[in-house]
């Protein structure tokens, strides 16, 4: 198969099998054809060395340590500096504004949150929000089942906190809930970053964003060391042509170091020692055919480190078990089986990456071999990330524009302006004095002596003061009557003025192009300005910036991303993974538990930014107000305090005073029912002292009436105990009447009964022997016979 597939392109051909890519020669040619693109001479020298070069320049300027030739050249004629006695050192003027950007992304604080959003995650966060939610609707019913039969039904831990609407739920999930594995990965994450000392990481990328324009940095993983992280040069990176700003179409990344034989010997301890001998007598390029200038340490070689992301295609032979199961064995890229009903064949690609390690110069290839660990989004476990992590935010047809490089005309401009001030300078002539001689002869000081010259102007410059006569000794008009007059020579004020004026608006350029006021570079403002005009110029310069500190942020997120992705494989090994567990607090059980299970979870990383000043004098401001109108306490605010999110912060204000209106609300109908219900005691004992009043008016009456009706109601009881014992009598005759006639009245009814039942009897012996004659065929009966017997 042709390897070079393609003519217009000098990589090799991506469509090779799989075997062949991971061939030494595959990866020779990939190297090639990289070195070919960075290093190739064209008319203004090799694409690494512009590159270099004019990064080296941006930071020289960054510092005030810019070249001066230009500046010579300038001003000097035809090559002659010989009347120049000038300070050629460069003024740093863009030092300063780069010091206030590069400083204030530093500053930014943040914190690093992690997010599962994986199904199972996901479900167990639902679970509990709709477990308190249950609980939030259900609350008196449950707590009346509680206080009256014992029993706790509650689904929340803490059924005393429970929130009180949907917008408190809310804020409750987003401050409060926080799952074991998410607190475990943040911690991980952050204990790695402090081990690796990111902080020095980020300050280093954050000066490359704001001089360069550009800021790498790179993840990676070994057995030794775990999960490391390494600040990258940009000036030694090589990259494929890309127009995003975050390079995500790139396929190959590298960067360029300098090694010595010894170095080289411990990273690859493969190499035997006629190779390194041979690497040591073709050294390759030096560092002028590399960076165009020829100062470089002849001790070390040149070494290119890359990543190439190419494809593999997965085959799997899915074959039929006899219990008609399907079981799948991985096969090579090779593979194509015949047709046959037992078995099928299921293919993908995936992208891989190489890492590959070439001498610069020659042939010689020290690495190729397809990379471990790779880092694969869980999302799409087809794609790879690569160990490089690039942002350029303001890149356009791959030109790459940063702060520095906006005004280094500018601060050219200034560095001449300075250097024609110190010329004008240089020849200004201090202001003198005209002395007239003629009128000098014509004074005579009074003591034998003449006015001589050095006598006037030792009087003139001790004393100011000077002697002079206005007539000749003629009597006639004296000319020169004032012997010695000031000469001003003002000529070369105008022209430092000038200058000044040229060095200022220069400045200003800087100011209006780089958006940097003069309310955020420290400069005196106007003391007519009101405080709130300078807080909106500062807040229009940050806008100004703020695109280089979102490509910072960037680079963290993409940072912790990538830790948080390669966790997995620390936990893969023991050295490792007990390395891990000892970075973390022995104290923090839960998380040491959660470890384990990280693997299998899906995270979402994002950074919970610190509010800016302002943002935090406003809600200050909010919290005081509350405070002053009684809407929150002392307690709240300083909970509002604590929460970084802004947004928050103001919801759970918007809450808290809520609660605290509804609170007062409450109190108050308590009060006023305290207060009514007090009225009505009040009333009723008003109304219970007057009852009593007329209660003991009406006692005396009643005890009067009650003497009168007492003597009525004995003289009634008297005739009544007479009338009832008559009554009696007479009831006691009525009643032995009545039993007499009861009795005889019982005594007939007894007879009529007795011979009702003779009756009976007789009728039921007749009857008995009516069937007996009928049975036995007798003679009849007479029964009035016998009855008579």
């Amino acid at each position: 198969m042709n390897t070079y597939a393609n003519p217009n392109s000098a990589f090799p051909s991506q469509t090779v099998p799989d075997a062949e890519k991971a061939s030494i020669e595959y990866g020779r040619k990939v190297a090639q054809a990289i070195e070919s693109e960075w290093w190739q001479q064209g008319g203004n020298g090799t694409r690494f060395a512009t590159s270099y070069n004019r990064f080296h320049t941006l930071r020289l300027y960054a510092r005030g340590e810019q070249p001066v030739q230009k500046y010579k050249d300038e001003l000097a004629i035809n090559g002659d500096m010989s009347y120049l006695n000038l300070d050629w050192k460069p003024v740093p003027v863009i030092s300063k504004f780069v010091d206030i950007v590069v400083n204030g992304m530093n500053n930014k604080v943040y914190e690093i949150k992690a997010y599962a959003q994986d199904p199972v995650s996901l479900k167990k966060r639902t679970d509990y929000a709709a477990a308190i939610l249950q609980d939030m609707r259900a609350k008196p019913y449950l707590k009346n089942m509680q206080q009256n039969l014992g029993i706790n039904q509650f689904q929340s831990s803490d059924p005393g906190n429970l929130p009180e609407s949907e917008e408190e739920l809310d804020l409750h999930m987003q401050l409060s809930y926080k799952e074991s594995v998410e607190i475990a990965e943040e911690e991980v994450i952050n204990n790695t970053l402090e081990k690796n000392r990111f902080d020095n990481i980020k300050k280093r990328f954050n000066y490359d964003l704001v001089t360069l324009g550009i800021g790498c940095a790179k993840t990676q993983w070994n057995k030794a060391n775990g999960i490391t992280l390494d600040y990258v040069d940009p000036a030694n990176l090589i990259y494929s042509y890309t127009e995003d700003p975050h390079f995500e179409d790139i396929y190959y990344v590298g960067e360029v170091k300098s090694l010595t034989i010894p170095e080289i010997a411990k990273q690859f301890p493969h190499l035997t020692e006629d190779q390194l001998e041979k690497i040591q007598q073709t050294r390759g390029y030096n560092n002028q055919q590399l960076y165009g200038w020829q100062t470089y340490d002849r001790n070390t070689i040149q070494i290119m480190f890359f990543e190439y992301k190419t494809y593999h295609t997965q085959v799997f032979k899915i074959k039929e078990t006899e219990s008609g199961l399907e079981k799948a064995l991985v096969k090579t890229d090779e593979f194509d089986p015949p047709k046959n009903d037992n078995f099928s064949k299921v293919s993908r690609k995936i992208e891989v990456l190489y890492k590959g390690v070439k001498v610069l110069g020659n042939n010689e290839l020290i690495q190729w071999e397809l990379a471990e660990n790779m880092t694969r989004p869980m999302a799409d476990t087809t794609k790879v990330e690569m160990s490089y992590t690039l942002c350029a935010p303001r890149m356009y047809k791959g030109k790459i524009d940063s702060i520095v490089s906006r005004i280094t005309g500018f601060a050219d401009m200034i560095q001449l302006t300075h250097l024609k001030l110190q010329q004008v300078v240089s020849r200004l002539v201090p202001d003198g004095v005209f002395l007239d001689m003629d009128g000098l002869a014509e004074v005579d000081l009074g003591n034998g002596t003449n006015y001589n010259p050095a006598e006037a102007l030792n009087m003139y410059f001790q004393t100011g003061s000077i002697v002079g006569r206005s007539l000749t000794q003629e009597g006639d008009m004296n000319p020169g009557k004032v012997p010695i007059q000031e000469l001003a020579t003002s000529s070369g004020q105008g022209k430092v003025q000038s200058l000044i004026q040229t060095y200022q608006y220069y400045l200003q350029l800087i100011r209006d192009v780089t958006g940097l006021n003069e309310a955020r570079d420290g400069s005196m403002p106007e003391q007519d300005t009101l405080v709130g005009l300078q807080k909106m110029a500062v807040n229009a310069s940050n806008t100004a910036t703020r695109h280089v500190m979102q490509a910072s942020l960037w680079l963290t997120v993409r940072t912790c991303e990538n830790v948080s992705l390669k966790i997995a494989d620390s936990l893969q090994y023991p050295l490792t993974l007990n390395s891990l567990k000892s970075s973390i607090s022995t104290y923090n059980v839960g998380t040491l538990a959660e470890i384990q299970n990280l693997p299998l979870h899906d995270f979402g990383i994002y950074l919970e930014l610190e509010p800016e000043e302002e943002e935090k004098a406003m809600l200050e401001q909010n919290i005081q107000m509350a405070i002053q109108q009684g809407g929150i306490d002392l307690e709240d605010a300083i909970d509002i305090r604590r929460i970084t999110n802004l947004k928050l912060a103001n919801d759970v204000l918007k809450q808290k005073r809520k609660k605290k209106q509804k609170a007062q609300q409450e109190h108050e109908k308590q009060v006023a029912q305290a207060q009514e219900q007090a009225k009505v005691a009040a009333d009723q004992a008003r109304a219970q002292a007057e009852m009593q009043k007329q209660q003991a008016l009406v006692s005396s009456e009643v005890q009067k009436e009650q003497a009168i009706n007492q003597m009525e109601i004995q003289r009634i009881q008297t005739e009544w105990q007479i009338k009832q014992q008559e009554m009696q009598i007479q009831h006691q005759y009525d009643m032995e009447l009545k039993r007499i006639e009861v009795q005889a009245m019982q005594e007939k009814e007894t007879r009529i009964e007795d011979r009702k039942d003779k009756r009976t009897q007789m009728e039921g012996t007749q009857q008995s022997e009516m069937i007996d004659q009928r049975n036995n065929d007798l003679m009849p009966i007479d029964f009035e016979k016998q009855t008579g017997m």
